[in-house]
């Protein structure tokens, strides 16, 4: 529920706040005061375009903020320089959000919002009850995957051909990649031996020399440090300050030691053979000629041919999985038409409930030989929405056939019917999502006996939700719980308009205006039992 809307530099308006209270909140005003602007003002709260033409001469920037009865507090924002700050609850937010936001708040009766009926998904949204909607999950989810597996299949029979030469292909290429045998990083194992082999004298020389140093010369590094061992144990039977040193010596000579034999081994170990490096140097090349085509190393190639070896078997086994997908789509077939089939029974017995009440209540609107139906059939195919196709029927006069609705319904019977609609669905509850309910000047063209019956609808509607509307009917006006007179005046050379909430008094005076354009004893008395009439009618 709308609890209050501040309104700052819109058109007219310079800064009003209003605050509405539950059941029927009435305003009026004479044409022209204003009273669309504070609308138009409150449609920036749904989403809905302003421009910054919208902006009070003189001021920076136009701002509207509505706070709801969850404390929900909307800000829209709008500066001369086109900028459009949104928060909701305090955090920013993109317009397409506060759309989908105000669509859950508020709903809007007008010529646009009318003409919403004739679109077949809302046609959806008034005969999907719980249970139907719970069965159109159903739907939906065999019918998303029966699309799935329909690609599925698709793309296969369609790469048939191309599969069939891929396969060849394929097939040269495992032949190629497997007939070098090739082993995990065995590439990096070849260049680490060819750049060794390579460097075979350098190497060899290095390791002959290092090991002469160590223990093979004629003075070589172990003998000059046993000579100094040997000269530190002499000074230790005297003096045990170079113990520590010694010790040092000591572990030295073990690590050299243990370094020389590792260095002997390699020599001894190391055999260079030209025939090994010529064999080396041609793996190598073969190895290089693969990297060019399949991968950067070998393990890459290896890589590439297990997804090769998978292709293949994918390609080879392609009947198969055909048939497995031709079997899946006929099962999905069978279930989602059987679903579909549910859905359109369902969806059948809720239409005819429902239009029969819906025509009672157009009947009621001046349109006594009215008939309405909401039709739904069988559809050629499958859609989101089921396997069935909606319409509305119409007829407004007697003895004409029913047609539908887009075809022969006129302005003021559309918005009739969508009143009639909207008394429906309050009065089942079935439109909870929407707390609020907008009504502008939806007695265009009306009175007498249909301007009271409209009246008593919207009072009727306002016992489960709150309604705010615009009115010049006296009738409708009289039935107001709250009732707010939209004013303009002018200050300091600028017009300004402002909103008043009424007393009773006020609203006597207000809705005589409204009947007979003056404050007459006749006019007031005319009014008091107006608002007496419609006390009665809102306490049945």
């Amino acid at each position: 529920m709308l609890k209050t809307l501040t309104v700052e530099n819109f058109a007219l308006i310079e800064n009003v706040t209003v605050e509405f209270g539950v059941g029927l909140n009435i305003l009026t005003g004479e044409t022209g005061a204003g009273k669309s602007i504070l609308i138009e003002a409150l449609g920036a709260i749904l989403g809905n375009k302003i421009g910054v033409s919208k902006i009070r001469k003189g001021a920076d920037f136009l701002r509207v903020e509505a706070i709801f009865s969850n404390d929900l507090k909307i800000m829209r924002k709008i500066s001369r320089t086109g900028k459009n700050s949104i928060t909701v609850g305090g955090k920013s937010i993109t317009l397409a959000a506060l759309k989908k936001i105000g669509a859950e708040l508020l709903d809007t009766h007008d010529q646009n919002k009318n003409l919403e009926l004739l679109r077949e998904e809302n046609i959806y949204k008034l005969i999907d009850d719980e249970n139907i909607l719970f069965e159109l999950e159903t739907f939906q989810s065999l019918y998303h995957e029966l699309n799935s597996k329909n690609r599925a299949l698709e793309k296969k029979i369609s790469a048939r051909a191309e599969n069939l030469q891929r396969l060849d292909f394929l097939r040269w290429q495992e032949r190629e990649i497997s007939a070098a045998n090739l082993k995990p990083d065995e590439d990096e194992k070849i260049d680490a031996e060819i750049k060794k082999l390579s460097h075979a004298e350098k190497i060899a020389e290095h390791v002959q020399e290092s090991a002469q140093i160590l223990n093979d010369g004629d003075y070589d590094i172990l003998t000059a440090l046993a000579k100094v061992q040997k000269n530190l144990n002499d000074v230790a039977r005297y003096d045990d300050k170079l113990d520590s040193a010694r010790k040092l010596l000591e572990d030295a000579e073990i690590y050299l030691r243990e370094a020389y034999d590792e260095i002997r081994n390699y020599g001894g170990d190391f055999d260079f053979s030209p025939e090994l490096l010529d064999k080396l140097h041609e793996r190598a090349d073969e190895i290089f000629k693969l990297k060019q085509k399949y991968g950067a190393s070998v393990n890459e190639i290896l890589q590439r041919l297990e997804k090769i070896r998978f292709d293949i078997s994918a390609i080879e086994n392609f009947d198969s999985d055909v048939e497995e997908l031709q079997k899946a789509v006929a099962e999905l077939e069978v279930k989602t038409k059987s679903c579909a089939a549910k859905l359109l029974t369902m969806r059948q017995a809720s239409a005819k409930m429902l239009s029969a009440t819906i025509e009672t209540e157009v009947q009621k609107l001046g349109m006594a030989s009215a008939q309405f139906e909401i039709v739904v059939e069988q559809s050629e195919k499958f859609s989101k929405n089921g396997g069935d196709k909606a319409d509305i029927l119409f007829c407004a006069n007697v003895g004409e056939e029913k047609l539908p609705l887009s075809k022969v319904v006129s302005g003021g019977e559309l918005s009739r019917i969508a009143l009639a609609i909207k008394i429906v669905m309050a009065s089942q509850q079935r439109g909870d999502n929407f707390k609020t309910m907008v009504f502008d000047e939806i007695d265009t063209g009306l009175g007498g006996v249909t301007a009271k019956t409209v009246a008593e609808c919207i009072a009727r509607i306002s016992r489960g939700w709150q309604v705010l509307c615009i009115t010049h009917l006296p009738q409708i006006a009289s039935m107001a719980d709250i009732h707010l007179q939209i004013t303009k005046s002018e200050v300091g050379g600028r017009t300004i308009t402002k909103v008043k909430h009424l007393d009773d008094e006020e609203r006597i005076k207000e809705i005589a205006r409204m009947a007979s354009g003056e404050e007459s004893p006749v006019a007031i008395k005319n009014a008091s039992e107006m608002i007496l009439s419609a006390k009665n009618f809102k306490e049945i």
